[in-house]
C-alpha cells in the first residue's frame, strides 16, 4: 500500500480485542515514533511501551478521570467507534486496548507538544501498516499530575522536566474496521 493510501485507510479504533499485539511490533511502533520529525532536531519526546494490558487499563482509568465533559469542542464522535464524548459510561479512556505508548514532552519547550504528537502520528500509521489498529489519545499531563502518574512516570525513567502529552494505543480492531469517511471541503488552498 502507497502511504497516500494507508493515510486514508487508518481510522481511530476506539472497540479492541483483547488479543496482545507482539512485542516486536511494539517495538517497531516505538521506533517509528523515535524518527519523527522534531524542531531543531532536539529529539526531545520520550515515549514509554506498555505491552502490558492491565498497566494500559490502569492508566487508561486514570486518564477518564481526569475528562471534563465541559471542555468539550463537540458532542458527537463517532457511531462505529464511540468516544468518552459520546458515551460518558466508558471507564477506561483506553477502551481496553491491550498496548499503549505513552509520550511524554519537554516542560517548557515551545515545540514540545507537537513534537509529541509528530511522533503520535507515525506510530499510528506504522501501527496500520503492521496491521494493527490504533487512536490518539489527549490528556497525559493531566494523566501523570496526579501521585499515581507520578510515581508511574519516575519508575519509568521519565526524565525530570516533562510532563505527559499524549498515547497511541494500540491492539486489533474488534468488528468490523470503519469504512472512509468523506472530507469536509473547502479546508485547503494551492496558491501559485
Amino acid at each position: 500500500m502507497d502511504l497516500l493510501a494507508l493515510i486514508k485507510h487508518r481510522r481511530s479504533i476506539r472497540k479492541y480485542e483483547r488479543t496482545q499485539i507482539p512485542l516486536a511490533d511494539l517495538e517497531k511502533i516505538v521506533e517509528a515514533g523515535l524518527y519523527a520529525p522534531n524542531a531543531g532536531g532536539r529529539q526531545s519526546p520520550y515515549i514509554v511501551g506498555i505491552h502490558d494490558a492491565e498497566l494500559a487499563a490502569r492508566i487508561g482509568r486514570m486518564n477518564v478521570a481526569t475528562f471534563e465533559r465541559k471542555n468539550l469542542a463537540g458532542r458527537f464522535v463517532s457511531r462505529e467507534q464511540p468516544s468518552i464524548i459520546d458515551d460518558p459510561g466508558i471507564r477506561n479512556a483506553f477502551y481496553d486496548a491491550p498496548s499503549v505508548c505513552a509520550i511524554f514532552a519537554a516542560d517548557g519547550f515551545i515545540h514540545g507538544i507537537p513534537d509529541a504528537y509528530c511522533c503520535a502520528e507515525n506510530m499510528v500509521l506504522m501501527a496500520s501498516a503492521l496491521g494493527l489498529a490504533s487512536c490518539i489519545v489527549a490528556r497525559g499531563r493531566e494523566t501523570f499530575a496526579s501521585p499515581e502518574g507520578q510515581a508511574l512516570a519516575s519508575g519509568w525513567g521519565v526524565p525530570e522536566g516533562y510532563s505527559g502529552c499524549c498515547f497511541v494505543l494500540l491492539g486489533y480492531c474488534r468488528g468490523e474496521y470503519p469504512h472512509e469517511k468523506p472530507r469536509r471541503p473547502g479546508r485547503s488552498v494551492i496558491i501559485e
